[in-house]
């Protein structure tokens, strides 16, 4: 059965649960703001918003932990 629009919301929200913990420990956030077409739409809040880093958190943490657990993700896109 495919999966439905909520499903993917609710997989991508879990992955982020995981993640936010070492978010928070650096002073930041994020936000899933949507998900189409395989792109997850995120927000970077606190210090992740202007971090020089959060490039490297959002594409080789956040990107590659939704890629390997959630179907369908093909990539991360911040948005502000």
């Amino acid at each position: 059965m495919p999966q439905t629009t909520e499903d993917i919301f609710a997989q991508v929200q879990e992955v982020l649960d995981k993640l936010r913990p070492f978010l928070l420990r650096d002073g930041g956030d994020v936000e899933l703001v949507d998900v189409e077409d395989g792109i997850v739409k995120v927000r970077l809040m606190g210090a992740c918003g202007t971090c020089p880093s959060s490039t490297i958190t959002l594409k080789a943490g956040i990107e590659r932990a939704l890629v390997e657990e959630v179907p369908g993700i093909t990539e991360i896109e911040q948005v502000f």
